[in-house]
């Protein structure tokens, strides 16, 4: 007799899904496709040199090998916890050690995140559209989902009032340049939202993946930096996810967490039952490499991704056809598009990479009810202009036959 593996699962095995980001990334494999897909960095801005030298440390010291190879403490590599808290403090947050926690990569924040507060049932609160990988992280945990929708300030208040009197566990939010749609919440609405949450005693997870990547307009404070000055700099409703991987490199896997003590002690068990600690010789190199070159490497990506961003919204006041809308963002990867009524994304991304060998994220897996047909996703972080141009082109050139 063999094991029927269907029936040995655990139940919340129902809610794992496949990313449609991460099976689209296999695209990139084509090189006549142009795709808009994936929201990742663009190799060529790696600080690749950086990288070689500080590994090249390593191994050139008496030392320093050993330590780098061998296990660590869950919380994360000493220095690099005190350079994040350091990062931090320029924002206004006193963020001692105690509150800090290096993860493999945000992503494995947000699971930590979502075992740690979600149980069977019960509710949490996103935005709709929000992050694709925020709702892969939690659906294992069984929650149930409530959305509330926004304008080019935020989440709609009046929604958010009703659904935290529903007493979610939290209320995710990307609040800079929000992957999918690249909106920004403004500062008055940040404040409103902070007042409605603690109002309700609801925390905010705020995932802050693409804070640094500004392009114009004044930064605005985060949530966590708000939360902390209403309570003496000290962090008290907000949990902050931050990453390295969209402004330094994707594949060392170092993200961490800012969050008051109980609950980074929490975070820490979870940590030590589910990968003992990040790659220590990792977070030795991206410390190294961030303590010279952050500052520096930043202002380079600002540059060179704004660029991007101003080919993808020149070239679709020029080539969309009418009844297509997007947003303008002031920063991050990507441009939110909206279709007429009645087009699926779905059926349109299989049109565009057969007949324009173009590739894009359809709307609706943003959406925890998997509405937003009618919606796409398109990132300018890893195309040249030239080629975003011509991306465009050819998709709009699609989109004219379907408004036709």
């Amino acid at each position: 007799m063999t094991v029927d593996w269907g029936n040995v699962f655990a139940g919340r095995v129902a809610g794992m899904g496949a990313s449609e980001i991460r099976e689209l990334l296999k695209l990139l494999q084509r090189p006549e496709i142009i795709s808009f897909a994936g929201g990742i960095p663009d190799p060529d801005f790696f600080p690749t040199a950086a990288i070689a030298r500080a590994y090249e440390k390593i191994f050139q010291s008496n030392s320093g090998a050993g330590g780098a190879l061998q296990y660590t403490i869950s919380e994360g590599y000493t220095p690099l916890r005190e350079w994040i808290g350091a990062y931090m403090g320029r924002r206004g947050i006193q963020a001692g050690l105690d509150e800090v926690l290096v993860t493999s990569g945000s992503q494995q924040a947000l699971e930590f995140v979502g075992k740690l507060l979600i149980g069977p049932g019960e509710k949490i609160l996103v935005t709709r559209p929000t992050y694709l990988g925020a709702l892969q992280a939690f659906s294992p945990y069984e929650p149930q989902y409530l959305s509330v929708p926004g304008d080019e300030e935020g989440p709609d208040l009046a929604a958010v009032e009703a659904a935290l009197e529903q007493k979610p566990k939290f209320f995710y939010l990307v609040p800079d340049f929000q992957n999918p749609n690249g909106t920004t919440i403004s500062l008055a609405r940040r404040e409103a939202l902070l007042d409605l949450c603690a109002k309700h005693g609801v925390p905010i997870v705020e995932d802050a993946a693409y804070t640094e990547l500004r392009y114009e307009g004044e930064a605005i404070p985060s949530m966590v930096a708000l939360d902390a000055a209403r309570n003496g700099g000290k962090i008290t409703n907000v949990l902050f996810c931050g990453s390295f991987s969209k402004t330094m490199v994707p594949a060392l896997r170092v993200g961490w967490i800012n969050g008051p003590a109980e609950v980074i002690n929490r975070l820490v068990l979870m940590k030590q039952a589910g990968d003992l600690h990040t790659s220590t010789i990792n977070q030795i190199v991206l410390h190294d490499v961030v303590s010279q070159n952050f500052d520096s490497h930043i202002r380079r990506l600002r540059a060179a991704y704004k660029e991007r961003r101003d080919a993808m919204l020149t070239a679709l006041a020029e080539f969309a056809p009418a009844g297509v809308t997007w947003t303008k963002p002031e920063g991050g990867m990507f441009v939110w598009i909206e279709l007429p009524e009645g087009t699926d994304g779905v059926d349109l991304l299989a049109r565009a990479i057969k007949d324009a060998n173009v590739a894009f994220v359809p709307g609706s897996a943003f959406h925890a009810d998997r509405s937003g047909k009618n919606t796409l996703r398109l990132s300018f972080s890893n195309n040249n202009p030239e080629r975003i141009r011509e991306g465009i082109r050819r998709l709009c050139g699609l989109l004219q036959t379907v408004a036709a």
